[in-house]
């Protein structure tokens, strides 16, 4: 039996039927239509995710089913209504997070040319996620600052050049101590050296300055750092807006980085396998590469970068992923012996393995 599918959605095309059999994952792509790394990087976690309990997977009769939604260009968005999606991952992608501002012309839009009618449903989508506590999204990079934009916490500001312009390679944030009374990123911190500084895989054009009383509406739990090992920035970098019933994991998350990239070698990896399918051409295969070395000139963080990633990603999504097939399973009176809360004792515990 298939543990793991994915589609995309043809352009015009509605999501497939529903089947009791799959439990279903939404990808709002946010890259519209540009070549990246980021969105596959999503689906692989997904996949993982989904091999890590084949086996209680298959005793249930079960399939995940990643669907990708290209919401900024295909201007697909999942309908609130359809409750099949327990668990929402948006990715990063290119121009300014007010899609009014992506006119082709505008240097903040990277030449992004959009129609901005899918922002209003998509945080709908938002709103009816935030009113369900069986559904839970994450959100990373781009998400992130359209995440700020629907909740109003916090606004784009573009990295100039007092702060060396886009921030790129790996980089430092800064758990907060809010961070420290959280469940999870108290474990997180317990992982780091004194202080909280952890490494991120950046690629952000933009700060997401936080409004007066955003800690009020959502947890800081990380800031940037104005270099590595300088002092804490204004910019927030993570945040969450809600958390599961038990209280234990991030129900509604995003981060400014990219932890869905878990290292260098993973992201080399996974250029390579574009250029292999001939979804990106060589050109953009070799600048990439460029970047890489002289943003990532070898792999000594790359340890730092996968504890990260587990925190801030792979976890969260593993941890919600399982949820929902084990919900899927006691429902149709079927056994699933993995269960979300063990998970996140291991993760907590030091034993989590992505």
């Amino acid at each position: 039996m298939t543990t793991f599918t994915h589609a995309r959605l043809a352009p015009g095309a509605a999501a497939p039927p529903c089947d009791p059999a799959i439990v279903d994952v939404a990808v709002l792509d946010m890259n519209h239509g540009w070549p990246n790394v980021g969105h596959d990087s999503v689906v692989a976690t997904v996949r993982e995710g989904a091999e890590a309990m084949a086996g209680a997977l298959a005793g249930a009769g079960l399939t995940v089913r990643a669907l990708t939604f290209d919401v900024r260009r295909g201007l697909q968005v999942p309908d609130p209504r359809d409750d099949r999606f327990g668990l929402y991952v948006g990715t990063g992608g290119p121009g300014h997070l007010d899609p009014r501002r992506n006119d082709g012309k505008d240097p903040l839009a990277q030449g992004v040319h959009e129609d901005p009618s899918w922002e209003a449903p998509l945080f709908r989508l938002f709103d009816g996620i935030a009113g369900r506590d069986d559904a839970a999204l994450l959100g990373v990079c781009h998400t992130f600052g359209l995440m700020c934009r629907w909740l109003d916490v916090a606004s784009p500001e573009p990295r100039g050049p007092e702060k060396g312009g886009k921030s790129e390679g790996v980089r430092e944030n800064l758990l907060t101590d809010a961070a420290r009374e959280h469940p999870l990123f108290a474990a997180f911190a317990g992982k780091l050296p004194p202080g909280g500084r952890l490494r991120v895989m950046d690629s952000r054009l933009y700060d997401l300055i936080p409004h007066a009383g955003a800690s009020c509406r959502v947890r800081v739990v990380g800031v940037e750092t104005q270099g590595v090992g300088g002092p804490a920035g204004e910019a927030m970098t993570m945040m969450e807006v809600a958390r599961d019933p038990a209280g234990t994991m991030p129900r509604i998350f995003a981060v400014n980085h990219h932890p869905e990239i878990a290292d260098r070698s993973s992201l080399m990896a996974m250029l390579r396998a574009k250029l292999d399918r001939g979804e990106i051409d060589p050109g953009w295969f070799e600048a990439r590469m460029q970047v890489l070395a002289e943003h990532f000139p070898d792999a000594a963080n790359d340890v730092d970068l996968r504890v990260t990633s587990a925190f801030t990603f792979a976890g969260p999504l593993r941890f919600h992923l399982t949820r929902l097939a084990r919900a899927r399973a006691e429902r149709m009176g079927r056994p699933f012996p993995v269960r979300e809360q063990d998970l996140a004792g291991a993760l907590v515990s030091g034993n989590f393995q992505p």
